[in-house]
């Protein structure tokens, strides 16, 4: 008997393995329908000519075509070959119809970008676009639905694995979409937003609001403006109003506005390059993803070879370089939007207060539907200042009065947009004098676009920089009484003002973010800048030597050195350091001293192999959070990054920032050293509970672990292993080789926003310019080339960026040949 039951469970058992394999291998083999053949020709309408895409062996794909639109139809081609599901995302998700697709959970996401409504003004854009950009927008639009098209009659696998899993009809690509993909980066762009609402946030909570200048400082370099206090313009409002915070959804483009964006670009002159060309690098920084948002092309168009990074849905290359012309961008830091508080009709609600009386609300239904759920229909509001939102979006709730609502003027709302169109004329342009005349009507995101030709340098801020009134009450810098005149923008100003610089003496430009100008109020450009830190260690990288070279620029892109740390830490420490005798072994002021021999031998560089990078990023976390915390109370929890500004001028008592130290609920006085001790225990206990006490052991790149993940199969256990692409990473949120810390969850370390892209361009030898990526080409994880790059981004090392077609063909993994149909 119990022979005959061990028999009919090793049968069942392997029956059940033998249909795991059988599932197994049939989810591969569908999923593997998908993978693009990149050697076939294909016939296809759309193209007056051949176009022939030449896959070299990081499978960038060169494409050759008769006309600039038989390229760009290429490009299309390719983009969908290697990242539909990336594309189908973002479409979805300005469109605001992700929860058509993945169901309640992202709701909230639809909402806001239905209230803003970017992709309709997308489509109305498409009116506004000159017919030469329209043609070239179709041609690229028609190479995406070629490739579509493509999948539907020959059973590709839907084009994508995901969409087996995920099941959505799948529309074809439009002109608008295109348009619509750069309203989503100028979204995924900006801070100002979220930046204002936490200043009135923070002025409110503080018992002292003059100290809001230290927690929330002005760039250093210029004068600090009065302030206004918040509860002033609108008394009544509670201290502290709990807010829902931001998601963390990797589907959400909403982040804090710390990931508001950020990059390095930097050129040099022939006047200080040693080969005698001009030299220029850029590195953008996005949100790490896999597969990475950029995606490396070669087009040859009439005017010539471009090369460099594209973003799949856009039809032109960002950041790269032809023959005669390289551009990097960096994020402006522009102030693009305000935040307006409008006074709703205490007689009749459907109305809002303007500096004439009471008006209508502009209204309009929009039906949100919602897999495995019944619709939603929300009602959309607009004001003179532009569309109303949510109390739930960016917490406004928390600072919006009773009988008000908040409305949003933004830059990226302008419908006569030609940001797209821009940036195709770009590369066409010849010198620096084309591409700034090629720029000219850009609208959003903002941009600092850096550019060398063969003889010179440049930067430009290219995008619209609001004009405001001289008596706006916050100068834009919190939320204003929308019924006001004075807060209302007046426009934008001329692109002529736009901050520009060309071929300056020293022969070397760029930009970290930093602030460029410091121009007076109205007339400038933004109080808000995205780094005060990088700028430093880069300028002395530059002044460092009398010349630089390709391998010198890419030194310096890839620097780990901390400025920050340099700098704070003698100031934090400097009645700790070798103050007297050791302690006993196994004691908590042991293990203190060990951390401070260790930090004081250390040069400040984050590598990933050393300990004293996560001792030191510690220590900062905790010493600004016992500086805060009694002051703001659950709002602290919400500045989820060091403030090195804040902390020089607490340590340095500047103002009278160093109150700060002094804990209130205490009888005692403390002093900034009593904190500074007391908060690199607190470190050192985080770092004994989740690493142990051997701090000598202690390996940076373990908590800062570059997180590649998946925005969707990423949280699926087992998938996620195949899926997610994680590293362990040098650098910091302060370092050139910017790795900016999630800054909330567990491990606070985890690098989450960096470098997706790196670019070096050498005009003295064009073809020896080089560049990277931080995945691969591929967005299909079965493809070898979804993480081929990533070791090498890692590493630090990079790619040929060349134009030579013969080199190209000459180690092709495959060329494909479309031709006309007719």
């Amino acid at each position: 008997m119990l022979g005959k039951v061990f028999l009919w469970l090793f049968r069942i058992a392997t029956g059940l393995v033998v249909l795991a394999v059988i599932a197994v291998a049939l989810v591969y083999w569908f999923a593997s329908r998908s993978l693009p053949d990149y050697d076939k020709t294909l016939r296809v309408a759309g193209i007056s000519a051949p176009v022939e895409i030449v896959r070299d062996n990081a499978d960038v794909p060169h494409i050759f075509g008769a006309s600039d639109e038989d390229v760009l139809y290429g490009l299309g081609y390719a983009h969908a070959q290697d990242r539909l599901w990336q594309m189908l995302v973002m479409r979805w998700t300005v469109q605001g119809r992700l929860s058509e697709v993945f169901g309640p959970r992202t709701l909230k996401i639809d909402k806001l970008l239905r209230r803003f409504d970017l992709y309709g003004i997308a489509r109305e854009a498409v009116n506004y676009q000159d017919e030469e950009t329209l043609a070239k927008l179709r041609a690229y639009a028609a190479g995406v639905n070629a490739r579509l098209e493509e999948i539907n009659t020959s059973a590709l696998g839907r084009g994508a694995p995901e969409l087996f899993l995920f099941s959505a009809p799948v529309a074809p690509w439009t002109p608008a979409d295109s348009i619509a993909m750069g309203k989503l980066m100028a979204l995924q762009l900006t801070g100002h937003m979220g930046n204002e609402v936490m200043r009135a946030r923070t002025s409110l909570a503080l018992p002292d609001p003059d100290r809001l200048r230290d927690i929330m400082p002005d760039a250093p370099g210029g004068a600090i403006a009065a302030l206004p206090k918040y509860a002033g313009l609108f008394p009544g409002l509670p201290r502290y109003a709990e807010g829902a915070g931001y998601s963390d959804d990797p589907l959400s483009p909403i982040r804090h506005p710390d990931f508001a964006g950020a990059s390095n670009a930097f050129a040099a002159a022939p006047s200080r390059s040693a080969a005698g060309g001009t030299l220029l690098a850029n590195d953008p920084h996005l949100g790490f993803s896999a597969p990475t948002i950029w995606y490396l092309a070669r087009l040859e168009l009439q005017s010539g070879g471009v090369i460099g990074g594209t973003i799949p849905g856009i039809p032109s290359v960002l950041s790269g370089r032809s023959d005669r012309l390289g551009w990097g961008l960096t994020t402006a830091y522009v102030d693009d939007q305000d935040v307006h508080i409008e006074q709703l009709n205490p007689q009749n609600p459907q109305e809002y207060r303007t500096p004439d009386g009471f008006r209508q609300f502009e209204t309009r239904g929009s039906i949100i539907r919602i897999k495995g759920a019944e619709p939603v229909t929300i009602t959309l509001r607009w004001t003179d200042n532009g569309p109303v939102l949510s109390g739930a979006d960016y917490d406004l709730e928390t600072i919006t009065p009773p009988g008000h609502v908040a409305s949003v003027s933004w830059t990226a709302l302008e419908v006569d947009d030609k940001t797209v169109a821009a940036g195709i004329r770009l590369m066409s342009a010849g010198n620096i004098e084309e591409a700034l005349e090629a720029l000219r009507g850009t609208a959003a995101p903002a941009q600092n676009v850096t550019l060398a030709d063969r003889s010179g340098i440049a930067m430009k801020t290219v995008g619209l920089i609001p004009a405001r009134d001289r008596g706006h009450e916050t100068e834009g810098r919190m939320p204003t009484k929308g019924w006001l005149a004075q807060n209302r923008w007046q426009g934008f100003q001329p692109y002529e003002q736009n901050p520009e610089f060309r071929d300056p003496p020293g022969g070397i430009l760029g930009n970290t973010n930093n602030k460029t100008v410091d121009r007076p109020f109205p007339d400038h450009v933004s109080y808000l800048w995205g780094d005060t830190q990088r700028v430093h260690r880069w300028r002395r990288l530059m002044q460092s030597r009398e010349v630089h070279t390709r391998d010198s620029f890419i030194e310096a892109q890839l620097d780990t050195v901390s400025f920050t740390a340099r700098s704070l830490l003698p100031l934090i420490g400097k009645d700790l350091w070798f103050t007297g005798e050791a302690a006993p072994e196994g004691t908590p002021e042991r293990l203190r001293q060990r951390a401070l021999e260790l930090l004081a031998d250390w040069n400040g560089e984050m590598n990933e192999h050393l300990p004293e990078p996560l001792i030191y990023a510690a220590w900062l976390r905790a010493l600004q959070t016992r500086l805060i915390q009694d002051d703001l109370g659950p709002l602290a929890e919400e500045f989820v990054h060091v403030q090195p500004v804040f902390l020089e001028r607490v340590f340095r008592n500047i103002d009278g920032a160093a109150e700060w130290c002094d804990i209130r609920q205490s009888s005692p006085e403390e002093t900034c050293s009593d904190i500074a001790r007391l908060a690199l225990d607190d470190a050192l206990v985080w770092i004994e509970e989740r690493y142990g006490d051997a701090l000598e052991s202690l390996r940076w790149g373990d908590a800062h672990q570059a997180t590649h993940d998946h925005q969707i199969l990423g949280e699926v256990p087992v998938l996620r292993h195949f899926v997610n692409i994680r590293q362990s990473t040098s650098g910091g949120d302060n370092t050139l080789l910017r790795g900016m810390t999630r800054g909330t969850g567990p491990n606070p370390y985890l690098n989450v926003h960096g470098a997706g892209f790196r670019g070096v361009y050498d005009f003295a030898d064009p073809n020896s310019s080089v560049f990277i990526t931080s995945t691969g080409q591929s967005g299909h994880f079965l493809s070898q080339h979804y993480d081929d790059l990533a070791q090498l981004w890692r590493r630090g090392e990079y790619v040929p960026m060349s134009l030579d077609a013969d080199l190209a063909r000459a180690a092709n993994e495959g060329i494909t040949v479309l031709e006309p149909l007719d």
